[in-house]
């Protein structure tokens, strides 16, 4: 037992330092760890022999979960609305073309049958949502055309379309469905998975908002709960799990929730753990011996998808998308032709497109063909290819915007924004004691926010008057480029020379300034002639050097 679990650490912290470095060098995150999986694997250097199918497939199906609800959790709603219809058309009947047509390229081309092209072409049609994130994230391509949002939506919410798919040609070439079974099999993904998931999402809104959990930390399990609830139920009566727990991450995340931002940090480290534990997975199961055998099959499917149907796809839904909008509103033209080139090439395939293809190897289908390791190869050139090419395409086909931020896309958008409070109370001593605020010379870039006045806000204006007592709130920048400071802090003991001196007359070098006293529960911003005491904890503010 220790001995694996030191072998899980060591494997933990080389995705972490592959992390790391895939941001250094600017190589897709995603890629270093599939890669890594492959080393550690039975044809790699580590050699440790792992082939279990159907262990790989319950992890990773239970992986994905978490990360289609924090997809749905993430994208900011009232920055997708614009382009929601687009995306949810891409992610429907877009995800439904380009599976027809690589499945029709691999049944006349590649002399493949049909039924397996078709569940190629499946498994494959899908985009994956973490590799787009991260490279929108990492590279920071604010693009125009509020594309970035488009991209997030679609990369998103077409996961469960390529699940239904994958789903019903299984059931097919497993002779389980009849043509009334078919369209029972289609109701029930689309019907049951967005049924159930709207029921549960405005459950769970109900319950976080008007109940309080007492211990911290108990929102995020009942997040957690709810989660894994909104995949469960619905699968259950063959609905669309993966689409259930999307409608609920996108309901739940654009609420006014309690303790939105802490929900917001555990989900982020969450997924990013649970990223890395499928494709480092997904590279301990590949065979890189066998993967020579397919590499001509699956580039010639993923040249195919890259250079025909994605673009043919995004083409023909998002220009008649834009046609009917006309006719409707005679909206001004807004799908330009680098738009409809740059979200094509965005088609990027990932984790989901991997996990399908390891339903059907866990599966009774017959095939003929190593369909796990076709979608891996189809997998690692779309990540190492397509994710390389995008942000220089973005700026090559003139995409970029800087007056738009892709973050604010995102539902934690509210970590960038640099913005931050200051808060002191009134002395009858300060000269802005008994006048107005329009009389005040603040310093540059801060604002009045809020006056407490006996425990009442008031909403400040400039013939406000400043009382003694009064607690004041003003707006300032956050520090930008803070490199080249540290903070330390020292505890004021019993013996400690400092005690009863004032700050003015501690030996600090020029270089240092104390920002900051902790007196018990108290939170001193001192002056010169503030005295330390004991049991005091100085924070003090130093430049790197």
């Amino acid at each position: 037992m220790p001995i694996h679990l030191l072998v899980v650490t060591v494997i933990m912290i080389a995705c972490i330092i592959c992390n790391k470095v895939s941001c250094k060098l600017g190589i897709p995150m995603l890629l270093a760890f599939i890669l890594l999986g492959m080393i550690f694997g039975s044809d790699g250097i580590m050699k440790i022999p792992f082939d279990n199918y159907v262990d790989a497939e319950k992890i990773c199906s239970i992986a994905l979960i978490f990360i289609m609800f924090y997809g749905g959790f993430g994208t900011k709603w009232s920055e997708a609305r614009t382009v929601a219809g687009k995306a949810i058309l891409l992610s429907t009947l877009g995800v439904f073309m380009t599976a027809l047509l690589t499945g029709f390229f691999c049944y006349y081309v590649l002399k493949i049958s049909l039924l397996e092209s078709l569940l190629i072409g499946s498994v494959i049609s899908s985009t994956d949502a973490a590799s787009v994130f991260a490279i929108l994230r990492s590279k920071r391509l604010n693009l125009k055309y509020n594309t970035a949002s488009l991209l997030e939506v679609e990369s998103g919410s077409n996961d469960p379309t390529s699940y239904m798919l994958t789903v019903i040609i299984l059931a097919l070439m497993q002779g389980q469905a009849s043509v009334p079974q078919f369209l029972y099999m289609m109701f029930a993904q689309i019907v049951y998975g967005v049924a159930f998931g709207l029921v549960i999402a405005f459950i769970a809104s109900f319950i976080m908002t008007h109940f309080h959990f007492t211990t911290p930390g108990f929102d995020a399990i009942f997040v957690v709960t709810v989660a894994l609830l909104a995949y469960a139920v619905p699968a259950i009566f063959m609905g669309n799990g993966y689409l259930s727990t999307y409608i609920v991450g996108i309901i739940l995340g654009n609420r006014p929730l309690k303790n939105k931002e802490s929900l917001v940090h555990f989900f982020d480290g969450m997924t990013g753990l649970l990223q890395m534990l499928i494709f480092f997975l997904l590279g301990l199961l590949s065979f890189p011996s066998k993967l020579i055998y397919v590499i001509p099959m699956a580039l010639a499917i993923a040249l195919f998808m890259t250079l025909i149907a994605r673009p043919l796809t995004i083409s023909l839904f998002l220009t008649e998308y834009r046609l009917l909008r006309r006719k409707k509103s005679q909206e001004k033209k807004t799908t330009k032709i680098n738009q409809i080139a740059l979200v094509s090439l965005a088609g990027l395939r990932g984790a989901s497109s991997i996990v399908f293809a390891i339903m059907v190897t866990t599966s009774n289908a017959v095939v003929k063909n190593d369909i796990f390791h076709i979608v891996f190869c189809i997998v690692l050139f779309s990540i190492l290819v397509q994710g390389s090419l995008l942000p220089i395409a973005a700026h090559k086909w003139n995409m970029i915007d800087d007056r738009v931020d892709v973050f604010k896309t995102f539902n934690d958008y509210v970590e960038e924004v640099p913005v931050q409070f200051i808060q002191f109370t009134m002395n009858s001593t300060h000269p802005w004691c008994n006048r107005p605020i329009r009389e005040v010379l603040l310093p540059p870039d801060t604002l009045f926010v809020l006056l407490q006045r006996n425990n009442i806000n008031i909403v400040p204006n400039g013939e406000t008057i400043i009382q003694e007592s009064d607690v004041l709130v003003l707006s300032a920048k956050v520090l930008d480029g803070a490199e080249g400071m540290k903070l330390s802090e020292i505890i004021i003991h019993k013996d400690h020379d400092w005690i009863t001196k004032q700050i003015c007359e501690l030996p600090l070098s020029n270089d240092k300034l104390i920002i900051m006293i902790q007196r018990s529960e108290e939170l001193i911003i001192p002056n010169g002639s503030t005295r330390v005491a004991e049991g005091d904890i100085l924070v003090i503010s130093e430049i790197d050097t």
